[in-house]
């Protein structure tokens, strides 16, 4: 890859950022794509994020938002998507004439994986969603979207999960307040989109024993090594998946925001497997 003063400066916004596989999956697929741009992932504070975020996009670059700041991010783009609007939520941005646009592609992105992972239909489901951040909101959204029946939330904290069920919800969302409250119940699916995994010493968000039924297990966060919430479920016997794939798919939704073209899909899993050995 040669970097010229034309070379366009794509940006990994967030807090950690340091475990990051982005920068080597992006970079893979500008080489293969052939478009002139460069990944790079920088640590960034709270009070720092709106100066970056409208100086890299009025430059012509753009880039990713990730923990702690994606709700920040969605109040400061001037032209959010539909789904930074129905979220509360941005993960993705670039500039246009001087303007800041905002994408929530995490939904998408979700939504790819997901029907990868469960390798069919996701109508009808009944589904049990762990986290009210940012990561929760696009994977709510994009269950409903793809027909899940219900999605029940728990979170630690129970209003910020019933702000996310009020907000994209309706109907076919609601909140369980207390972790007794899950005794025994029966879900297709169960998703964990809590930040728990990005330590190597965190422990699972959820103990399977206590579910009558788990029929999978798809983790948001993904890591070098298997995260606790695989673990877990695999202990039980279900079926699981960290988040790699989704990590792949809503960076090939970024690319094809940013370049105006399609992703290279196969290049972006070699990159994050090579990462992953």
């Amino acid at each position: 890859m040669r970097i010229t003063a034309e070379t366009r400066v794509l940006t990994l916004l967030g807090d950690p950022v340091a475990h990051s596989a982005s920068p080597e999956i992006q970079n893979a697929a500008f080489r293969e794509a052939g478009v002139d741009g460069v990944y790079v992932a920088v640590r960034c504070a709270a009070d720092d994020l709106s100066g970056f975020m409208h100086g890299l996009a009025r430059a012509g670059g753009g880039g990713n938002i990730t923990l702690p700041h994606k709700e920040k991010a969605a109040a400061l783009v001037d032209m959010p998507s539909e789904a930074v609007r129905r979220t509360g939520a941005c993960n993705t941005f670039w500039g246009v004439q001087g303007k800041v646009h905002g994408d929530n592609t995490d939904v998408d992105g979700f939504r790819r994986a997901l029907r990868i992972f469960l390798d069919g239909s996701v109508q009808g489901i009944r589904a049990l969603l762990l986290g009210a951040g940012g990561a929760a909101r696009a994977a709510l959204l994009g269950l409903l979207d793809e027909g899940a029946a219900e999605v029940l939330l728990f979170n630690r904290t129970s209003e910020r999960a019933r702000a996310v069920a009020r907000r994209i919800g309706g109907q076919r969302a609601r909140v369980v307040p207390l972790v007794s409250g899950l005794e025994g119940e029966r879900f297709d699916l169960v998703v964990n989109a809590t930040r728990l995994g990005l330590d190597p010493h965190d422990v699972s968000p959820l103990d399977f024993a206590r579910l009558g039924r788990a029929g999978a297990a798809m983790d948001l966060v993904y890591a070098r090594e298997k995260t606790p919430f695989v673990r877990a479920a695999e202990r039980h016997g279900v079926r699981s998946t960290d988040g790699m794939e989704m990590l792949v798919q809503q960076g090939a939704v970024s690319f094809e925001r940013w370049w105006e073209r399609p992703a290279p899909i196969d290049a972006m899993r070699a990159a994050i497997q090579s990462v992953a050995r």
